[in-house]
């Protein structure tokens, strides 16, 4: 969702919605930018075993990608994902990421201005290959009044229409996080729920977590250190807390003049709020200090909570199927052909289970 945003679930934002194969999209500048960085990529695609076999290779880069490979095979053999050519190339970028995501809000509103596909759904932001393009379009909605933000995108999936590649930003992570980062994007594309982002991110999410403690408990390794996960949660929830504090803000008034200045006294709030947390929790650790002291408009909190909103409530599934991950994946599979409001109360069902357990 942002900072560690920096890393892992709130950073990754990680499927951008392609017009290329989902349609639909409004702009054929739009269309003509997706379809030539997907070709961009598939062109450029070397298998992992040719590029580990190459003596050319960096030694740190092959052995990443052999970590990478090994963690492919894992996903399919042991968490029952996909086994397909997906993550089995690899592709130097040559540039920091490999997407762009504008998020967009009216000034006095936390709800995304949403962009909606055919096969996708709706989702919160709109994804570009290109940052200048990615640049144009948060420009064109800030002259229209919005608020804007710019999510850059080391990982992405495509749902399986085409075999996604390694890209070289994911190599920016830890061995944990990207082998995490593989078993979350193969969960899209095991099962995607057209039009609910929280859904499907806290799914991929459980996948990836969980996934994670078998993979380091079958090489051997103790489970993961929780305090990163945990400074995460916590400074999620402040974001979150900020979001709740202006949508209550934006609902009791309608004059511009009182709402801004209710908006900056809420952010200023927040980053008071923020540093005595910082300073009585985690002794002065700074790691989000840069994303607090930028701007902070709406649609900078857009991302927050979208990856972990249902995880317990995955987790509680996850035990009914005795832990056998084909059981779970089916128990997934009724639960997304609900409706979403029926969807949305189980869920809420599961995760009060998974509050109350010691």
């Amino acid at each position: 969702m942002p900072p560690s945003i920096f890393r892992g679930r709130s950073a990754r934002l990680a499927t951008v919605a392609l017009c290329l194969m989902l349609g639909g999209c409004g702009s054929l500048r739009y269309y003509a930018h997706v379809a030539h960085g997907q070709a961009s990529l598939l062109m450029h695609r070397r298998p992992i075993a040719k590029v580990v076999q190459d003596p050319a290779t960096d030694p740190t880069l092959a052995r990443r990608l052999r970590l990478a490979t090994e963690a492919r095979r894992f996903a399919s053999a042991a968490l029952s994902l996909p086994d397909n050519r997906s993550y089995t190339s690899y592709v130097d970028l040559h540039r920091p990421y490999v997407a762009w995501n504008v998020f967009a809000t009216p000034p006095y509103s936390v709800d995304a201005l949403p962009q909606c596909f055919p096969i996708a759904g709706c989702v919160a932001y709109r994804g570009y290959f290109d940052p200048a393009l990615a640049r144009d379009r948060a420009s064109e909605l800030k002259v229209q009044g919005e608020d804007v933000w710019i999510g850059p995108v080391p990982a992405y999936s495509t749902l399986g229409w085409f075999a996604d590649p390694i890209v070289s930003s994911m190599l920016r992570w830890d061995d944990d996080e990207l082998a995490g980062t593989i078993f979350h994007e193969l969960a899209h594309q095991r099962l995607y729920v057209k039009g609910d982002t929280a859904f499907n991110e806290s799914f991929a999410s459980f996948v990836q977590q969980e996934g994670l403690r078998e993979w380091r408990k079958a090489r051997g390794l103790p489970p993961p250190d929780g305090r990163d996960q945990a400074m995460e949660e916590g400074f999620t929830a402040l974001v979150l807390d900020l979001r709740e504090r202006l949508k209550r803000l934006y609902a009791s008034a309608d004059d511009p003049a009182t709402l801004a200045r209710g908006k900056q006294a809420q952010v200023e709030a927040f980053r008071l709020r923020y540093a005595q947390w910082r300073d009585s929790r985690w002794h002065g650790d700074r790691r989000y200090d840069t994303w607090v002291e930028a701007p902070i408009n709406n649609a900078k909190l857009l991302p927050f909570g979208l990856y972990d909103r249902w995880t317990g409530a995955f987790a509680v599934l996850f035990e009914h199927a005795e832990r056998q991950w084909g059981a779970f994946y089916a128990a997934v599979g009724t639960l997304a052909e609900k409706p979403e409001p029926e969807r949305t109360r189980e869920l809420e069902r599961l995760a009060g289970g998974a509050s109350r357990a010691p």
